[in-house]
C-alpha cells in the first residue's frame, strides 16, 4: 500500500499569519556586572521555576548606554540560567550591532524604561509581545471578560481589559489582564493585573493560595505571601511601587 501523502494544490495555504499574546519577562539591566547578574538571576528563578525556567527573555539595555556590556557573555550566562533571550531594546548602536550579531533583534524602546528605578540591579517585568499563542483558550478584545468555568493547569486567559473568573484557577493556570482581574474563587496558579504597565491596576480574590500575583511588573511568589493573607479574600495593588496584598 502506498504510504505517499496527497499532494498540497499551490494555490491552497500551506500556512498562516495571526496575531496573539503571550507574556514575555523583561530582564532590566542596571550592571553589566556579568557575574552579579548571574548570581542574582539565578537565585530569583528559583523563587518561581515554573515562571521562567524555559521562558523567553527581552533585554531592556536602556540603564547601560554609559557602561561597557559584553553582550555575548550576557546571552550566554542567561542561555545557562535556563531563559532563553529573544531580543533587546534601548542600549546604544554599538549595543545594537552586538544584538544583530547575535542573531538578536532589536526592537523599539519604551520611554518609560529609561527612568526605572536604579537601586535593584535586576528586575524582572511582565510584558505583553504580539505573538502567537499555544494556548487553545482565546485572547479578546472586549472591554470586560467574564469566564464561568474553571481554568485548568496549562491554560491561559487573556483579557485586553478587566478579567472577571467565576470559578477557580489552578495551579499552573494563568490569568493575564491589562486591567483588573476578580477572581471569586479560589486562585491557586498565577494572575497577572495590568500588563501594560496600568499601575492603577488591582487583583481581588476570594480566597488566596496563589503561585504568583503581579500588578504591572511587580510580583510576589507564593513563598513571599504573608499566613495572614493565605486562604482568604483578598485586594492586590500597587503603593509606591509595592506590592500590597491587604484582606477584605
Amino acid at each position: 500500500m502506498s504510504t505517499d501523502s496527497q499532494p498540497i494544490s499551490a494555490s491552497s495555504p500551506a500556512f498562516e499569519f495571526k496575531s496573539g499574546v503571550i507574556t514575555i519577562p523583561v530582564l532590566n539591566l542596571f550592571s553589566t556586572d556579568i557575574n552579579v547578574i548571574t548570581h542574582q538571576l539565578r537565585e530569583k528563578i528559583k523563587q518561581a521555576p515554573e515562571f521562567f525556567t524555559n521562558s523567553s527573555l527581552l533585554l531592556d539595555l536602556s540603564a547601560t548606554q554609559d557602561q561597557e556590556l559584553n553582550l555575548a557573555l550576557l546571552v550566554d550566562a542567561i542561555r545557562n540560567s535556563g531563559m532563553r533571550p529573544i531580543g533587546v531594546r534601548g542600549g546604544t548602536a554599538d549595543q545594537h550591532q552586538d544584538a544583530k550579531d547575535l542573531m538578536l533583534p532589536v526592537m523599539a524602546a519604551q520611554n518609560s524604561t529609561s527612568s526605572a528605578k536604579q537601586e535593584a540591579p535586576v528586575k524582572l517585568e511582565a510584558e505583553v509581545s504580539k505573538q502567537e499563542s499555544p494556548d487553545p483558550v482565546a485572547s479578546t478584545t472586549t472591554v470586560s471578560t467574564i469566564i464561568n468555568q474553571p481554568i485548568r493547569s496549562g491554560q491561559r486567559i487573556y483579557a485586553k481589559g478587566d478579567l472577571i473568573v467565576i470559578a477557580q484557577v489552578s495551579a499552573g493556570a494563568e490569568v493575564i489582564a491589562e486591567g483588573n482581574i476578580h477572581i471569586y474563587g479560589t486562585l491557586r496558579g498565577r494572575a497577572l493585573a495590568g500588563v501594560q504597565g496600568d499601575e492603577s491596576a488591582q487583583i481581588f480574590c476570594s480566597d488566596l493560595q496563589a503561585e504568583l500575583v503581579s500588578v504591572a511588573g511587580t510580583y510576589r511568589i507564593s513563598e513571599d505571601l504573608d499566613e495572614s493573607n493565605r486562604n482568604k479574600p483578598v485586594q492586590i495593588y500597587l503603593n509606591n511601587q509595592a506590592l500590597i496584598i491587604k484582606n477584605i
